[in-house]
C-alpha cells in the first residue's frame, strides 16, 4: 500500500540537509574476477558484525551487494559513516574469499547466469519486468539528501532534471557490457534507464498535489504496488523525506564516489536556495534534457553537451561539467582529472582486453576501499 499522504507527512517532519549514501558492488570471484552469487552468505555473515548488519542490503542479483551509510546528520557525517561501512564490507568479503568490484557494469559475465535474489520485493521486481529485471546486472551510486516541505522537495527534483546528464558525464564508468566494448561510456544508463519503465529524466511535477496524483493514478490503475517501482534518476523518497539522486554509475574508487556525494548534495541544497528565493525552474523541454543524456551516456566526459540553460543552445566541451556543477552549487568536491570511464577507454585504446582492463579496475577499487579509515 503507497500512503501518499503519510510521505507527505514526512516530508514536512524533515530535516534539510541530511545526507545518505548507497553503493552497489559486484561480488566477485577472485581469480576469475567473475560476478559470483555470494550474497546470502556474505549478509548472514555482517550480521554479527553491529555495523554491516544495519548497512548491507540486497539489489536484484545474488552476485550483488549494497552498502548504505544510513541517515548522517550532514555530508560529512555520512562519509564517515560509509567510509567505516564500506571498510568492514571489504573485510568481511576477504574472509569470505571474495572480491569486490566498482564499475557500472560487469564486462566479463552473462547476465544470463546471475540469479534474482529471494525476497518479495525483488520477486515482484522480476515476475513484473521480465527480461528487462534479468537483463538488468548494473552497478550505481545513490545520493540522499533531506529536503523540508513536499512541494519544496518536488520542485527540487524538477531544477535537478537539466543537471542530471552532466552528473552523468561526469560519474561515466561503464563502456563494456556482454563481454564486449559497447563503444558508450555509461552502457548502465543504456541497460537501465533506457529498458525500466518509469524510468530516466521525469516531467516536472511543480508540486506534492500534482506528483501524489500521478502515484495515485499508477496505483488505481495497477501499475504499481510500491513507490520504488518509479525508477527516475531523481525522486522523492517516500519513506526517508529526501531527494534521491539515482543517475551515477557505480564508482572505481572511494575518492571519486565521496567527490560526486558532495558534489550532489551541494547540487540540491542550491536548488532549494533557488525554490526558497522564488525563483522558477528553467522551462526546459524533457526532449532536450534527454538528448544531453544520450551524448552523456555515449560520450560521457569525451564528447560535448548542450547548454540548456543559456540564452540559446549551444554545445560545449563536457569535459566542464564538472566546474560548471562546482560554480553554480559551491560544492568542494574533489574528482580525478580522468573518470573511470575514460581510464577504461584509455586502456582499451592502448589494446587491453576486456579481462586485462576490469582487473585494473578492480585493483584500483581494493587500493582504495578496503584501506580507507574514518576519519
Amino acid at each position: 500500500m503507497i500512503d501518499v499522504a503519510a510521505a507527505r507527512d514526512l516530508f514536512d517532519d524533515s530535516t534539510d540537509g541530511t545526507v545518505g549514501i548507497e553503493e552497489e558492488f559486484a561480488l566477485l570471484d577472485p581469480q576469475t574476477h567473475r560476478l559470483t552469487p555470494a550474497f546470502e552468505r556474505l549478509r548472514d555473515a555482517g550480521q554479527a558484525d553491529d555495523v554491516l548488519a544495519g548497512s548491507i542490503a540486497g539489489e536484484l542479483i545474488s552476485s550483488e551487494i549494497e552498502i548504505r551509510s544510513g541517515r548522517g546528520a550532514d555530508q560529512e557525517e555520512a562519509r564517515r559513516r560509509q567510509h567505516e561501512a564500506r571498510r568492514r564490507l571489504f573485510a568481511l568479503a576477504g574472509r569470505e574469499g571474495l572480491l569486490l568490484g566498482a564499475t557500472g557494469t560487469h564486462p566479463l559475465s552473462d547476465y544470463r547466469e546471475q540469479h534474482i535474489i529471494d525476497t518479495p520485493h525483488y520477486h515482484r521486481v522480476a515476475e513484473g519486468l521480465k527480461y528487462v529485471a534479468w537483463r538488468n546486472n548494473t552497478f550505481s551510486l545513490h545520493v540522499h539528501v533531506g529536503v523540508r516541505g513536499a512541494d519544496r522537495a518536488v520542485r527540487v527534483c524538477d531544477r535537478l532534471r537539466p543537471l542530471l546528464p552532466l552528473l552523468l558525464a561526469i560519474s561515466a564508468n561503464s563502456p563494456y557490457v556482454d563481454g564486449m566494448d559497447s563503444g558508450l561510456h555509461s552502457a548502465r544508463t543504456q541497460i537501465f534507464t533506457k529498458s525500466f519503465p518509469r524510468c530516466g529524466v521525469p516531467d516536472a511535477f511543480g508540486s506534492w498535489q500534482a506528483w501524489g496524483d500521478y502515484v495515485d493514478l499508477l496505483v488505481r490503475t495497477n501499475s504499481i504496488v510500491e513507490f520504488t517501482q518509479l525508477w527516475w534518476s531523481v525522486r522523492p523518497h517516500h519513506a526517508f523525506g529526501t531527494v534521491e539522486v539515482r543517475v551515477c554509475d557505480a564508482q572505481t574508487t572511494g575518492t571519486e564516489a565521496d567527490g560526486l556525494a558532495a558534489l550532489i548534495v551541494g547540487c540540491v541544497a542550491q536548488a532549494a536556495a533557488e525554490v526558497d528565493a522564488g525563483e522558477a525552474p528553467p522551462d526546459i523541454p524533457g526532449r532536450l534534457i534527454e538528448e544531453n543524456m544520450w551524448r552523456a551516456l555515449r560520450y560521457g566526459l569525451d564528447g560535448r553537451l548542450l547548454d540548456l540553460e543559456a540564452p540559446a543552445v549551444e554545445e560545449f566541451p563536457a569535459a566542464e561539467a564538472l566546474d560548471r556543477l562546482r560554480a553554480w552549487s559551491g560544492a568542494d568536491a574533489v574528482l580525478p582529472e580522468l573518470n573511470g570511464a575514460q581510464r577504461q577507454r584509455r586502456l582499451i585504446d592502448a589494446g587491453a582486453t576486456a579481462a586485462e582492463v576490469y582487473a585494473e579496475c578492480v585493483r584500483e577499487t581494493q587500493g582504495s576501499y578496503q584501506e580507507e579509515t574514518v576519519t
